[in-house]
Formats: C-alpha cells, sequence, structure tokens
C-alpha cells in the first residue's frame, strides 16, 4: 500500500469523471499509457482487476467501480481543502471553455483576463462554436465551462444567467435605400438549430415577410460582412452590429423582435473539480451587455 500514492487517486477520479483513459490523460496533461500505468500500479498493490476490456472499451470491475466510488470524494476533499486555504493562490491545471461568438466578442474577455490575473497557474483552452455542440462536449466531458445562448433545460447542466441581448434586423445601406424588404430579399442566419436562426423565422412570421431565400453561416462577424456589403438582410444580436450602426455601415430596417437572447454559464450539474467550480462561481459576476449606448 505504500507505493500508492496522491496521483494515483487523482488518475482513478479523472477517469471516473471523464469515462475513458484517453479523456483523463488529456485532462492530466499525460498520455494514455501513463494513465494505463498508473492504474496497473494500483492494481498490482491491491491484487484486484479494476478494469476489464470489452472490444475496444475498457469497462469498471465491481470493485474498481467500489474503489473510484470511494476515492473521488476523498480526492475532491482534499483539492478543495487546498485551494481554500491558499485562497486559490496555488491552483493549476486546464480548463476548457466553450464559448458562442457573442460571449467571446463581450464579457469572455475580461472574464479570462480576471482569472489569468488571479489565477496565474490555471491554463485555459478556449473554443468557439454553436450552443448545441458545446452542450453536447460538455456532457461528453470535452468542456468543463461554457457560455451560450438559453435557456438550457438539462437536469444534467447547472447554469448561472449572465444576462441578455436584443436582436437587429439589418441590411447594408443600399439594400435599405433600396426599400429593404420592400423587394424580397435573402436572408441570411447562423444555422439551425440557433436560437438566433429559431428567432429569425419566428419574427419573418409574425412580420408577415416572405424572403427571396434563407441562408446560413456559422459566423456572426461573416454575416455581418455579407449584409453590409449588400447580399440581403439578417437579424443579429444587437451587441455586435451597434457599432456598425452607428457608423451607418449598417440600417435596421424591421422594427426589432421583442423576443431577447438569454444567456448563460454552465457545468455539468455533477461537477464536483473545485477550480472548475470556483470559475463557475464567478461568472455569476458577468454581464454579456453592460448595457452601453451607441457613440
Amino acid at each position: 500500500m505504500k507505493r500508492i500514492a496522491l496521483y494515483h487517486f487523482e488518475t482513478l477520479t479523472w477517469i471516473a469523471r471523464l469515462g475513458t483513459f484517453q479523456a483523463a490523460a488529456e485532462r492530466l496533461n499525460t498520455t494514455q499509457p501513463a494513465i494505463s500505468a498508473r492504474v496497473r500500479e494500483v492494481e498490482d498493490q491491491l491484487g484486484v482487476s479494476l478494469f476489464r476490456r470489452e472490444g475496444r472499451r475498457m469497462v469498471l470491475t465491481a470493485r474498481g467501480r467500489l474503489l473510484i466510488e470511494a476515492c473521488e470524494p476523498l480526492w475532491t476533499g482534499l483539492e478543495q481543502t487546498l485551494l481554500e486555504v491558499s485562497d486559490f493562490a496555488g491552483a493549476s491545471g486546464m480548463i476548457r471553455i466553450g464559448s458562442g461568438e457573442i460571449a467571446a466578442a463581450s464579457c469572455l474577455p475580461a472574464f479570462i483576463q480576471a482569472v489569468e490575473r488571479d489565477l496565474p497557474g490555471v491554463s485555459m483552452e478556449v473554443e468557439l462554436d454553436l450552443t448545441a455542440r458545446m452542450l453536447q462536449q460538455l456532457l461528453g466531458g470535452a468542456r468543463d465551462l461554457v457560455f451560450l445562448a438559453g435557456p438550457v433545460a438539462s437536469p444534467n447542466i447547472r447554469t448561472q444567467p449572465i444576462g441578455s441581448v436584443s436582436l437587429a434586423w439589418v441590411a447594408g445601406r443600399r439594400v435599405a435605400a433600396a426599400g429593404g424588404f420592400a423587394h424580397p430579399l435573402p436572408v441570411w442566419s447562423l444555422p439551425d438549430p440557433s436560437p438566433i436562426h429559431a428567432a429569425m423565422r419566428d419574427d419573418l412570421a409574425r412580420q408577415g415577410v416572405a424572403p427571396r431565400s434563407i441562408n446560413s453561416c456559422n459566423n456572426v462577424r461573416t454575416l455581418i460582412g455579407i449584409v453590409a456589403d449588400g447580399g440581403g438582410a439578417a437579424l443579429l444580436p444587437e451587441t455586435m452590429v451597434r457599432a456598425a450602426i452607428a457608423s451607418g455601415r449598417l440600417v435596421e430596417i424591421l422594427p426589432r423582435p421583442e423576443r431577447v437572447l438569454h444567456f448563460e454559464a454552465a457545468i455539468r450539474a455533477r461537477e464536483q473539480e473545485p477550480l472548475v467550480l470556483e470559475l463557475f462561481r464567478r461568472t455569476a459576476d458577468l454581464q454579456i451587455d453592460p448595457g452601453q449606448s451607441p457613440d
């Protein structure tokens, strides 16, 4: 038993949390063979098998499940205590953050700067994506914390509201000068199932507007460029087109929908990693749109 160390408990805990040796290896910044070697060391010390192979998958044995269920709260409690005693000053590790483009263009940079200032030992991996894919990544253990359009209703997800943004129908100056939707226009949007896509279709129906076509692009900044250059119209987050409207590059061509987009920070409901919980706690201070008026 003398050769079972804290890193063995940490390894078993992350296998339990993420479900595979490979995911645990990525989270602990090591290799899958190294994770396998740690598991073998524990098995050799205990004289029992913790995993069995089923095809290409490694599945916990009954004894392995018992050990990991016992180890996880022990490791989590120790880690939490050490971090709280040091006021998280010694926190280290990699946090994988997912964000939609709207949050990335507003509150995410300040959040990252605050983490870098207060927790210099923490590394962050940020990936931009659409809401539906981020939810899959979060539930699958590929992301630890995500910023997305909500509301998210899932018993497996814990959320923190971070504000809302309004939407605006915009087009380039030439299209607006020609009458906007007085003539059938191509409409551009984020792809379905984006909340903006659903809001676009609902509002076209509400206002009785028939578009010439509905096209999609998964990048808001590209959408802004397309419609600013005369490619049609788009329903876009007001926060991301505010400056272009103020400068006259874009013009609002329909009344704004009453519907707004709500945004949330989210983690797994059963998340126990103290560092992830600390970063999630900090999201309570975020606002996706602090409410500045256009210049």
